[in-house]
């Protein structure tokens, strides 16, 4: 098992002075990583995969290891010709495509899979790798099952929400086939793509039992560090779990009934 690492460009979100595409990927490349490319800009509806980009894109990313977050069309899947350009796209800058079940145009009760079998067969004709991101256990595993060349993508915060099936269940079920990783934890009932580590996440156990089972395979892995920026409720927390965790101030603030759905939205 290789494994070499990249940062989702959704950590860039919600900033109220945007870095440029070339910024981001010399900040990135500074640290020692490459960058998971999201295909729009939040508020923008411009795919970035589109061929007039793909110079600026070949030229930002240069010497960086790329993998690309699949784009979606408004009412559903993209065109096959969509599809057609951002696999090439990813040839280009020599990328995985990571995707789900919605983008590939199918279903785990699709009985026909004609058009995610010609996005699967077009990314096999240009040597892509095309990564099946995790949704429910059994959905990706049944339709991946029909696909020798559809690889998985497991998402480590996803896999911690699941009721039916444990963290360990997708790592065993699904090892075999893992070519990229979404690296992101969480308390177990938000996805909201905190850093990985937290104290009350994913056990250190379940991290240690992940590395294990996939140095069994011999797989090319990345590893996507996939998270938001920090937004109030989570310094919130990360503040108060400090004082009054584990420091033991006094009178800490007692939250509302239902207070992990009251978002926040920075538009």
């Amino acid at each position: 098992m290789q494994i070499k690492y990249v940062v989702s460009s959704m950590i860039f979100w919600w900033r109220e002075n945007h870095l440029s595409l070339e910024q981001e990927c010399q900040f990135l490349k500074s640290h020692g990583f490459g960058i998971e490319l999201w295909p729009n800009i939040k508020g923008q509806d411009e795919c970035r995969y589109e061929r007039r980009n793909w110079p600026r894109l070949m030229a930002a990313t240069e010497d960086m290891l790329v993998s690309m977050r699949s784009a979606e069309g408004y009412n559903g899947p993209l065109s096959l010709e969509k599809w057609a350009e951002q696999i090439e796209c990813a040839k280009v800058l020599n990328a995985n495509i990571v995707t789900d079940l919605r983008s590939l145009g199918t279903s785990p009760d699709c009985e026909d899979f004609g058009f995610a079998s010609q996005i699967i067969d077009l990314a096999k004709q240009f040597d892509v790798k095309l990564c099946l991101e995790t949704g429910k256990l059994q959905d990706v595993m049944k339709v991946a099952g029909k696909f020798d060349s559809l690889w998985y993508c497991l998402d480590t915060g996803f896999a911690n929400l699941d009721n039916e099936n444990s963290f360990r269940d997708y790592v065993h079920q699904l090892a075999p086939k893992i070519v990229h990783l979404h690296l992101t934890d969480n308390y177990g009932w938000i996805h909201d793509h905190q850093p990985p580590g937290l104290k009350g996440g994913i056990n250190k156990s379940d991290w240690r039992y992940l590395l294990e089972e996939l140095q069994k395979y011999d797989n090319e892995i990345i590893g996507s560090l996939e998270m938001c920026p920090s937004m109030p409720s989570v310094m919130l927390r990360q503040a108060t779990e400090f004082l009054f965790g584990e420091l033991n101030w006094p009178g800490e603030p007692q939250k509302q009934l239902h207070h992990d759905f009251a978002g926040y939205n920075p538009n």
